[in-house]
């Protein structure tokens, strides 16, 4: 039975010598395997993973590869196992952790910088230097789990301190898996300067982390909030997180209808989730002179900008990686106090073992699919059928 030596273990949470675990072979190819359990080290402990959320980027390592980066290669045939966004329950310490308690219910960021380089040192630790070169040896301190070491889609993960987020009880495993990615949306309106009140936003594309910044930005105070997209189920999701607006951008002109339903002026940001090839074109003339844009998402191939426009405008742009800055905690503690509901986002949940369907549904949207969960244990008896 598991035992490392200076790790805390408990008798009430017994933790086998192996997991299953799923392991990326060449692009698209899952293979359910088996690996030993993981050994946390300081400042690490190691999570019993409950449910884990499937995020586009989550398909896009699967099947293309990058953001993923292995050894400083594409994450191909490297006994990788992927998926980011889980929580689940603190199974063991370990040496010198006493941060956390072993049963306590946890969700996780993505990103633990290696402390060291110059990018983690100014607090963007989503920005580490050593980001992807260290697979399999975490002792450079940094880890990106299901980035640059072994994810989420198993049973147990080793996660540093620093990426824990602890969750109430009266949480769902679902909605706790949803915490990263309002986490997302929460560190996009940061770099952007923070929300002040009143400030008009625009958030093009109803994904999940569109909606969640739809219903992050309104309970920030933002006034108007303005969701574009394509699908009217997904912009309908959008007005019950808070949306004062939505433009269906295949029955008018987005930009038009932006300036429209904001007083015929631009408004003072945009929040890019689409990866559309015009999206930064067109919210670069969403925005008023000064206005800034965050961009949260990446088209599949290089696209033209109108930069001249940005230049005589005094416009702004933010990319951002990930949810740095501790948002995931801003994130949580809003979704704690009901100040918007993450769920509605949730679509579909199936078991582990299913995850092959799970990714079916996430990457061709059957049924209408937003964010779908996949669970370690406990999944209801009639999801189970469902994905069979």
């Amino acid at each position: 039975m598991y035992a490392p030596a200076g790790v805390k273990t408990s008798k009430d949470f017994p933790i086998p010598d192996t997991m299953k675990a799923w392991v990326l072979g060449d692009p698209g190819q899952l293979s359910l395997a088996s690996k030993p359990v993981p050994v946390p080290k300081r400042a690490e402990v190691l999570v019993r993973i409950d449910a884990v959320a499937i995020c586009a980027t989550d398909l896009e390592i699967i099947y293309h590869g990058p953001p993923a980066l292995i050894r400083g290669k594409l994450p191909f045939n490297q006994d990788f196992t992927p998926g980011h966004e889980y929580m689940g329950t603190v199974a063991a310490l370990g040496p010198g952790v006493d941060e956390y308690r072993i049963g306590q219910r946890v969700t996780v960021e993505i990103h633990a910088g290696c402390g060291q380089c110059k990018r983690c040192r100014e607090g963007m630790y989503t920005a580490c230097h050593n980001y992807g070169l260290n697979y399999g040896d975490v002792d450079k301190g940094h880890r990106a789990n299901g980035f640059t070491t072994d994810g989420g889609f198993c049973e147990y993960q080793v996660n540093n301190i620093n990426t824990l987020v602890p969750i109430a009880d009266e949480m769902s495993d679902e909605e706790a898996t949803l915490v990263v990615t309002a986490g997302t949306a929460m560190y996009g309106l940061t770099e952007l300067g923070g929300l002040v009140a009143g400030e008009s936003v625009v958030v093009t594309g109803p994904g999940p982390i569109g909606l969640l910044g739809v219903a992050v930005a309104k309970a920030l105070g933002a006034s108007p909030v303005i969701l574009t997209g394509t699908r009217d189920n997904r912009l309908k999701i959008g007005l019950e997180l808070g949306a004062d607006h939505v433009v269906n951008v295949k029955n008018e002109n987005p930009v038009d209808a932006v300036r429209r339903l904001n007083g015929g002026k631009g408004v003072d940001y945009v929040v890019e989730c689409s990866g559309a090839a015009e999206a930064l074109n067109e919210a670069a003339r969403m925005v008023n002179r000064g206005g800034k844009i965050c961009l949260a998402a990446f088209p599949h191939e290089a696209v033209p900008v109108d930069i001249a426009h940005i230049v005589r405008n005094n416009i702004y742009l933010y990319g951002i990686r990930g949810e740095g800055k501790s948002a995931t905690h801003r994130a949580e503690a809003f979704m704690a106090q009901k100040r918007f509901d993450a769920t509605k986002v949730h679509t579909h949940t199936f078991a582990l073992d299913d995850l092959p369907t799970a990714l079916r549904y996430a990457k061709d949207r059957v049924e209408d699919a937003i964010k779908v969960v996949v669970k370690a244990r406990g999944v209801p008896a009639a999801q189970k059928e469902a994905a069979e």
